[in-house]
């Protein structure tokens, strides 16, 4: 029974936080068509002149830089995904050989910060391998083995958090070591391991603001780019932080959901 009402009380600030973040989103939206429309004098208490319409002009690349930081999201994660099991089930192995390399792997990745990961990538791995790359690829193997480090652990802690007894049970029918990951384990394991993986791949989407110090053309450049043309900064920006939210919100409340309901699940 306590349990239960455990379970129902952060599902209730979930809703009372949800309800916060909509309503300063419509008085953020309310704000802007305010400016738009000239509702105000469109000064601020700064005196800046704020002016939204400019954006319409190059409502083709901020669309296309929305999109394409949308589409570069889903291939890291996707990729992140693969290198994370992969590491996850060899980070499993009593073999050092194999796990200490793969421990490394995660640490250095996990330690360092993004930012510095993609200056690197992109500038001294070239050096150091003498293959050229472009500033795409660069990112793309970047990112995706940033969080492959990330999801090996997410990967790792979930197979490890089911019960032993029940691998030993499964060995004693003759289950093969692929039969119990694939038939035992990983369907349990899986239902603990999809909200962690669910906020990993939020994190992945932030951090493809980053890939604009390679110029990659993601949304974060392009606003940039328009920044420089216009001199209108802060619409930009403010349109580029409205734009995250409005992708990240239901995400988010999709995320929570999966995991009050993986926790209901074993109530």
């Amino acid at each position: 029974m306590d349990r239960v009402e455990s379970l129902s009380e952060p599902k209730s600030r979930s809703h009372l936080g949800t309800a916060l973040l909509v309503v300063l989103a419509l008085a953020g939206g309310w704000a802007a068509f305010q400016h738009l429309s000239g509702g105000s004098s469109g000064v601020g208490v700064a005196g800046y002149d704020w002016d939204f319409g400019v954006l319409w002009k190059y409502r083709g690349l901020l669309v296309s830089g929305l999109l394409y930081t949308l589409l570069f999201t889903v291939i890291c994660v996707v990729l992140g995904l693969i290198v994370g099991l992969v590491t996850g089930l060899g980070r499993l192995s009593s073999n050092p050989l194999i796990t200490a390399p793969l421990r490394a792997y995660i640490e250095v990745f996990r330690c360092t910060p993004v930012l510095v990961q993609l200056v690197w990538f992109y500038y001294a791995l070239p050096v150091l391998t003498g293959l050229e790359m472009s500033a795409v690829v660069a990112a793309t193997l970047c990112l995706s083995l940033y969080g492959g480090a990330f999801y090996s652990e997410i990967v790792r802690g979930g197979i490890i958090s089911i019960d032993a007894g029940q691998t030993e049970a499964a060995k004693a029918i003759g289950m093969t070591r692929l039969q119990l990951l694939r038939r035992v384990i990983l369907p349990q394991a899986f239902k603990k391991m999809v909200p962690p993986l669910m906020n990993q791949s939020i994190m992945q989407l932030k951090n493809t603001s980053l890939l604009s110090v390679l110029a990659v053309p993601d949304l974060l450049y392009q606003g940039q780019v328009i920044a420089h043309d216009t001199y209108r900064p802060l619409e930009l920006y403010t349109f580029i932080a409205i734009a995250y939210f409005a992708v990240l919100l239901p995400i988010t409340i999709w995320a929570k959901r999966m995991e009050y309901g993986a926790r209901s699940s074993e109530v």
